[in-house]
């Protein structure tokens, strides 16, 4: 995935006080040094310790349980992890679970997936709680007990085994038991879907209760659970609902490996019973139905054939990788709500030596996305594009490109002297110039350029109505939208545009296709690891892309192995 780097700024290029964005330039302002640019860049990124910036892989967590005790003893508890991270001194929760009925040694088939930085000391918190059947709530569960653990344990031992402790650090007689699997090759994951007819009937009141459970066989030929389907109730002609995996959790990438799918009929006392099983691999899922077999039916039955057919109805392989040119542009907020750039408490204080905020945001947040873009091992540039009423931050319309993210702090260095800051503080201009760019690629037929624009704003902006708009139309666009809050103002807008907690909405009403905005707050890891803000700042743009071509049924232009779309009928 190729990139491009460009800036530009909520300002025309003007020598005049303008009234869009409002800025005014002084071309004879005060000079600013070259040599004291280089030390503001390495200052700010030594402050941020970007030159020391950790290795990075991706792990996937599995979790289980053995021995747990719960506090009715009339019945059997229905458990549910919860896996927090701590930050900045707090016990963040990532995710947890699903929660599994009546049971006192549950395996989960939810798989965690995180990042792994080997030189950060990433602490980790387990907590396992009893979520009765009348609510799902962790408020109203009981605790059950937590374990700590640094995610480098996990990694080093594969399989790190602990007691629960109870409240007041007690050790109970539960344990938990964590498997890591670093993720390495092939990324893509694939969606499944299957129904099954004719399954034998276990219950005699009412008709079986079935649910499917996928199995990878490993070399040691251990059984690693990848998927538990939902139970289809009273139903011998279950269909159940899609689901995606990737293909490592699904076959280590080896499509010729086993795969063990059992059936069951599902008792809400935990003693679910037996119906029947096959095996495949990856590559023989072309095949579209398989006898599910009772062994010990097969053995005393004489007529016995099968104890059911299970379908496959869709098999689709998403590709997680698109060879497509990424352009990502920077939007930096110069307008007067930031205050006078020579005064100390401004945002864009000019000072010889030390970093302003906007400098730490820019330098942390551009490294980043240069890192981003060196994992994928292409080349990366940087150039500043004028945008509608905004300016070429190094005053050349004509050449404006600039060296690296150094010449992009150098420019920015250099500009700020001659600006005299206005309002108001109008972002929808900036995605609507953007979005004209990306939507020039809404009729290609191949993964080619797609569009990320990185705001650098303190947040009071005066066209939310037309911001909400421009968002809502720019989601059917390949483009991505990452705001990056500097300073320390009300965020609240900020954080409704992000959409992270309910579909945003244009002021018509109109729902956003798909999120595509991710909002930052740069005073909370303006103190912490690079590797934290990298984490967060980047978190959702790699599936904002594979869902947009994804959802355009565009395939990557590199060949694939493997067909890269198979669907079924049942």
């Amino acid at each position: 995935m190729c990139s491009s780097l460009s800036c530009s700024t909520f300002a025309t290029h003007t020598y005049t006080q303008t009234h869009t964005h409002g800025l005014h330039t002084d071309t004879h302002s005060t000079h600013t040094h070259t040599h004291i640019m280089s030390n503001i860049y390495e200052s700010a990124a030594t402050t941020l310790g970007l030159f020391n910036s950790p290795c990075l892989a991706k792990v996937e967590l599995r979790v289980t349980c053995k021995g747990i005790s719960d506090r009715d003893a009339l019945s059997k508890p229905d458990p549910c992890v919860l896996i927090k991270m701590q930050s900045h001194g707090q016990w963040l929760e990532v995710d947890r679970t699903e929660v599994i009925r009546s049971s006192i040694s549950p395996t989960f088939s939810k798989v965690f997936t995180l990042d792994f930085y080997f030189e950060e000391v990433q602490r980790l918190r387990y907590e396992l709680y009893d979520i009765s059947s009348s609510h799902n709530g962790i408020k109203e569960a009981d605790f059950l007990g937590a374990m700590e653990c640094t995610l480098g344990q996990i990694v080093s031992q594969r399989k790190l085994s602990r007691p629960l402790l109870k409240q007041g650090n007690t050790v109970g007689k539960s344990f938990i038991m964590v498997t890591a699997e670093e993720l390495t090759g092939n990324d893509d994951y694939v969606e499944l879907s299957f129904s099954a007819r004719k399954l034998d009937d276990k219950d005699f009141f009412s008709k079986s209760d079935p649910f499917l459970e996928i199995f990878r066989i490993n070399d040691d030929s251990s059984l690693q659970l990848v998927h538990r389907t939902e139970t289809v109730m009273n139903n011998l002609n279950p269909v159940w609902k899609t689901f995606k995996t990737s293909l490592n959790s699904l076959c280590s990438g080896d499509h010729d490996r086993p795969l063990k799918c059992t059936v069951w009929d599902w008792d809400s006392n935990g003693k679910h019973d037996f119906i029947g099983e096959f095996q495949a691999t990856f590559k023989e899922m072309r095949g579209v139905q398989w006898e599910c077999i009772n062994p010990k039916y097969k053995i005393k039955k004489k007529n016995y054939k099968n104890s059911g057919i299970v379908i496959l109805n869709q098999c689709k392989v998403i590709h997680s990788v698109f060879d497509c040119h990424l352009f990502s542009q920077v939007a930096i907020d110069f307008t007067a709500s930031n205050g006078d750039p020579h005064n100390s408490c401004s945002l864009h204080y000019i000072h010889p030596y030390q970093p302003n905020e906007y400098l730490k945001a820019l330098v942390a947040v551009g490294e980043i996305c240069q890192d981003y873009d060196s994992m994928m091992k292409r080349q990366l540039c940087f150039l500043f594009l004028q945008v509608s009423h905004d300016f070429a931050v190094n005053f050349n319309e004509e050449n404006p490109e600039c060296a690296g993210i150094q010449g992009v702090v150098e420019a920015y260095q250099n500009c700020l002297p001659k600006l005299q800051l206005y309002g108001p503080t109008n972002i929808a201009p900036i995605i609507q110039k953007v979005a004209r760019s990306a939507s020039q690629e809404m009729h290609t037929k191949e993964a080619m350029q797609y569009f990320i624009l990185l705001i650098l704003t303190d947040g009071v902006i005066t066209d939310m109505a037309d911001t909400r708009e421009a968002i809502v139309q720019a989601s059917h666009l390949p483009m991505s939208i990452i705001i990056v809050g500097v300073g320390s103002a009300d965020f609240s807008d900020m954080q409704m545009l992000d959409g992270d907690d309910g579909i945003l909405r244009s002021p018509k009403g109109e729902p956003c296709l798909r999120d595509i905005v991710q909002f930052v707050p740069f005073r909370n890891f303006k103190h912490g690891s690079p590797a934290e803000l990298a984490k967060t700042v980047l978190a959702e743009v790699p599936n904002q892309v594979v869902d947009y071509y994804n959802n355009k049924g565009i395939k990557p232009k590199v060949p694939s192995e493997f067909e890269s779309s198979r669907t079924f009928a049942p």
